[in-house]
């Protein structure tokens, strides 16, 4: 019997860097394969479980580089492609479901909400969650708010995160977060959380003057444990219905924001004697799940740090919103996505202010568009235009007036 040569070649072992790639244009192929099938109304089958199984095996091995990867690469191919397997990535990072061993189908699922926060020299971290019993009546009043299930396990961390911080949280480490969260939640014991306690960055200096007006941008961040049936989650099947579940459960935040409000300036050190706040407002966007509420949080911050510049050029040209019209459009800068607006005179023409809002993420252009112009109409900018581009002057390609129908770019 002729014995095996030892001397052939071998076949080369994949390396990792190679592992990755591969998974990562499986990834992109299989979200253009399954944002075709969605959009021609057909059923996707095993390539949706690959897909998702892909997904949730590359959040375990805290491949964030493969996701990542695939999100730049999805968007520079197809569009929907990258909002399809951005709307995957983010639900299987942010809500995580367990079957117990009665058989039971739990859910726990990373919230946040945003909050501006005006004061007169800006946050002391020093100061922020020292008052244990307001943090502990805000944590039960998610509850007692009807904004969480009675049989639900809500917890809060006792931490106000800054913009950074919350940005910092990739995909793997919410992930890890989850298996933190839930552990403390269900074991008697007390429970380390090294993953929760990693994203806890620290604040940088602040850029305000003891006398400055300052409104500053912070997350609260807590997680939700109940059941996968829980009929307090369950949305309605009729459109009607749906509407007003959602058009309720508003209701009941706007409600809930008037209880938390004081207990909120208490935890950010910001109660005065007896317990009432001197020269500090706090202002609530709406509870979302993690990556829908950091979205719409960082969104805002940038919008009103754009409409800031550009109020302050009308003022510094002494020209009052209503005689200045506005051109709004997308730009590329340093490879991140800019909605850029100018202000001109309606007069002559001239130019009165300028403004860039990052976009991070994948743009919608539409929703961008809406927001900008709903916030120019707040200072008094009523006449605006959409650019599908800008020359390298500035002077505004394909113009036409905005009336809020897709102008998609």
């Amino acid at each position: 019997m002729p014995l095996p040569d030892k001397t052939a070649p071998k076949k080369p072992r994949e390396s990792e860097e190679d592992k990755d790639e591969a998974t990562t244009l499986a990834l992109c192929d299989l979200a253009m394969t399954l944002a075709l099938d969605e959009a021609r109304g057909g059923e996707s089958g095993q390539e949706s479980i690959d897909f998702h199984k892909i997904i949730k095996r590359s959040l375990h091995q805290k491949k964030d580089e493969v996701l990542y990867d695939a999100l730049a690469r999805a968007e520079s191919l197809d569009h929907r492609a990258a909002i399809h397997l951005k709307a995957a990535v983010e639900e299987a990072a942010e809500v995580t479901v367990i079957e117990r061993a009665d058989g039971r189908r739990m859910e726990i699922n990373a919230f946040v909400i945003p909050l501006f926060l005006h004061t007169v020299g800006g946050l002391d971290p020093e100061r922020c969650f020292q008052d244990q019993d307001a943090f502990e009546q805000l944590s039960k009043s998610f509850q007692a708010g009807a904004l969480e299930s009675p049989t639900a396990t809500v917890v809060l961390v006792n931490h106000g995160y800054h913009l950074n911080e919350i940005d910092g949280i990739t995909y793997s480490h919410l992930h890890e977060m989850l298996r933190d969260a839930f552990g403390a939640m269900t074991d008697k014991r007390i429970a380390a959380t090294p993953a929760i306690d990693r994203s806890f960055g620290g604040w940088p200096d602040s850029p305000f003057a003891a006398e400055d007006a300052a409104i500053e941008l912070r997350f609260l961040l807590g997680f939700s444990l109940k059941a996968v049936d829980d009929p307090f989650y369950e949305v309605p099947d009729s459109e009607a219905d749906a509407d007003a579940y959602f058009t309720a459960r508003e209701m009941r935040f706007q409600k809930w924001t008037a209880t938390a409000a004081p207990l909120v300036r208490r935890c950010f050190g910001l109660a005065g004697n007896g317990g009432g706040a001197q020269d500090s407002d706090v202002h609530f966007l709406y509870q979302d799940l993690f990556h829908g509420g950091k979205e719409r949080g960082i969104a805002e911050y940038f919008m009103l740090q754009m409409i800031s510049e550009l109020n302050q050029g009308l003022q510094a040209k002494g020209v009052e919103g209503a005689a200045a019209r506005a051109v709004m459009g997308p730009v590329e800068a340093g490879g991140e996505a800019v909605l850029r607006v100018f202000l001109h005179a309606t007069v002559d023409g001239a130019l009165l202010a300028r403004a860039d809002k990052p976009v991070p993420g994948i743009p919608d252009w539409d929703l961008e568009f809406a927001d900008c112009h709903g916030a120019l109409t707040m200072i008094g900018v009523n006449s605006v235009s959409v650019a599908r581009q800008f020359d390298r002057d500035g002077l505004a390609i394909d113009l036409s007036p905005y009336d809020g129908s897709s102008v998609t770019a």
